[in-house]
């Protein structure tokens, strides 16, 4: 198992290099290059101010450099190990250095700093969405399966479908237009992640002179309920559909029989045998939810004016901000990576039949 998760470890590398490389091709390809919405947005500039303007990023970000050469270069900032540079970008010695993933072209900020701004927003959106979305279908997975064909098993059937059928545009506008109008329930907020004075407050629920106030905390929760909700319900139809499926095959198998004859009830062979068993279609499942999740963060993110890895990649792409683009594609396709080598030690726990040796 060991030399298994190694190897998959070192194809993580080559995997990477090969995602950036094309997403790096894709955006030199595109018509006008890098940055050309950027330039473009001085609609009222004169040709020679727009030609010192291109002639300054060409210089400063190394544009007018052959593409191998800007690739290469790029690789060398973001890698570990690799040629170190002076502050005057000159070749100072090779070895370990600090990743640099460069500055943004629109927001002339720091690229990790964007980044460790909005990825951990995304990261809370998902590590919410995630298990909700697994404990919700695998008790209704469950359920469905024990009582096939009755009116739990085509109630829960039916709103699944329908659910699985709303687009998440849709559904965000639903839950903002119901639960966040004040023309109906005004229980929710319709946007952010938290309130104007929520940076006076305390970070956990206290009662002060004035009132009770619940605190930075639990205002964040307060505004994740509606995006959480948008980014989980489209699993449960699928994993609820792969539960019961998967949980009727074990039912009908010799080991259920063998633990109904030997007097164990019915719960326990439902939970304790035929759940085990159950659960492996799931986790074969679970290495795409993650990616999944990601891109669905997009749609929610933008919805609900939420600041997170989502919002910031639609915004770099508009703008064909490479440095952005690329540190976002290698932060996303690296979690990904990894989600999908943590399902398969998984599925060898979970099956002690499986074996990577």
């Amino acid at each position: 198992m060991i030399s298994y998760v190694l190897r998959r470890a070192l194809l993580i590398v080559p995997t990477l290099l090969g995602i950036s490389l094309l997403i790096f091709s894709i955006m030199a390809a595109a018509p006008g290059g890098v940055g050309a919405n950027l330039i473009g947005q001085g609609g009222d500039m004169r040709p020679e101010e727009r030609a010192v303007m291109q002639e300054y990023m060409n210089e400063r970000y190394g544009l007018d450099k052959p593409l191998p050469a800007q690739y290469l270069r790029w690789l060398n900032n973001v890698s570990p190990i690799g040629f170190r540079q002076t502050p005057e970008r000159e070749p100072d010695g090779f070895g370990f250095k600090r990743p640099d993933f460069g500055e943004s072209f629109a927001k002339n900020r720091p690229v990790a700093d964007l980044i460790a701004q909005a990825l951990p927003v995304t990261l809370l959106m998902n590590l919410l969405s995630i298990p909700l979305v697994f404990a919700m279908s695998i008790v209704m997975g469950v359920y469905t399966a024990r009582f096939r064909g009755q009116a739990l098993d085509v109630g829960i059937g039916t709103a699944n479908l329908a659910l699985w059928s709303i687009p998440t545009i849709w559904m965000g506008v639903l839950l903002i237009g119901f639960l966040a109008n004040e023309e109906y329930i005004n229980l929710f907020p319709t946007s952010g992640l938290e309130s104007l004075r929520a940076d006076r407050w305390t970070f956990l629920p206290v009662h002060t002179e004035s009132g009770w106030q619940h605190g930075y905390l639990l205002d964040l929760l307060w505004h994740l309920i509606l995006p959480v909700l948008c980014l989980s319900y489209t699993g449960f139809a699928f994993l609820t559909k792969l539960t019961r499926s998967s949980v009727l095959e074990n039912l009908q198998a010799d080991y259920a029989r063998t633990a109904r004859a030997k007097g164990a009830s019915e719960r326990s062979v439902l939970w304790q045998h035929v759940l085990r068993n159950s659960l492996l279609p799931l986790i074969t499942v679970a290495a795409s939810i993650l990616p999944g999740l990601l891109v669905g963060s997009v749609i929610v993110e933008s919805i609900f004016s939420i600041d997170g890895m989502g919002r910031l990649a639609v915004e770099a792409v508009q703008l064909r901000d490479r440095e952005v683009v690329l540190a976002i594609t290698l932060v996303t396709s690296l979690l990904s990576l990894i989600a999908y080598l943590i399902v398969d030690i998984c599925y060898a726990i979970a099956d002690p039949r499986v074996s990577f040796d």
